[in-house]
């Protein structure tokens, strides 16, 4: 078997038999990976804390046909102020899980990764409204399903832009308009995440325009995937 080195963030693991666990690791060179972790359950594991969801890790692994093997694991980053507070921990999950729907197995995507251990790195920081539905856009958007924002995809006019519709993709003028209504402090939130001005955008604090783009960047994400966020379901019920 194949002995190589990666570094990646863990996406989601299981429990198998009774002291190992499969994880599922976005890496920087192999894009999303499954892997078993031999003995990590038990309580003299030397990395089995290192590979939990969230965890950013550089990992020396064998690769097998369906399942690497785990070898060794080492900390980057363990996201400690994301895991000790249950809504930044439900925000944090909600991207994980996103990365996991959108990524076949095995398919590189570095600027997968960067943009992933960049909005976990924000996340730590700051809890701010905008850093989930900003990296949902701005991941979307990497995988070719960027929205137009900026004239009606129905027509071309510029002005009166009162409605952004998922199954054209994009925003609709007065006259076109169909889907969900869309304010223009909202609208202009959606410009600037995906004009090139996310870091003004990301200080912003709560208000109505955020929870409305925040609604509608998830309502994107899911319909893309066509199917619900489990954490984005759990997080409306807390």
């Amino acid at each position: 078997m194949t002995l190589y080195r990666d570094e990646g963030v863990v996406l989601r693991t299981w429990k198998l038999g009774e002291a190992d666990r499969i994880i599922v690791v976005f890496t920087r060179g192999r894009g999303k990976v499954r892997a078993v972790a031999k003995g990590v359950r038990k309580t003299k594991s030397k990395f089995g804390a290192r590979l939990e969801p969230l965890s950013h890790v550089a990992l020396q692994l064998y690769e097998g046909r369906e399942l690497d093997i785990v070898t060794q694991a080492e900390s980057i980053d363990h996201y400690r102020p994301i895991r000790d507070d249950l809504d930044r921990l439900g925000r944090g999950v909600s991207m994980l899980e996103a990365v996991d729907q959108l990524s076949p197995d095995r398919e590189p995507n570095p600027a997968v990764l960067r943009m992933l251990v960049g909005g976990l790195d924000t996340l730590a920081a700051r809890s701010g409204p905008m850093v989930v539905p900003a990296f949902f856009l701005k991941l979307l958007s990497l995988e070719g399903f960027r929205p137009e924002v900026h004239e009606c995809v129905s027509c071309g006019v510029a002005e009166n832009l009162v409605a952004f519709d998922l199954e054209v993709g994009g925003v609709l003028c007065r006259g076109c308009r169909r889907g969900s209504p869309i304010s223009v402090e909202a609208l202009a939130l959606l410009q600037r995440v995906l004009g090139g001005q996310l870091a003004s955008v990301l200080e912003e604090p709560a208000s109505a325009a955020t929870h409305d783009l925040d609604v509608l960047a998830t309502r994107a994400m899911e319909h893309h995937l066509e199917r619900r966020l489990r954490s984005v379901a759990v997080l409306d019920h807390t």
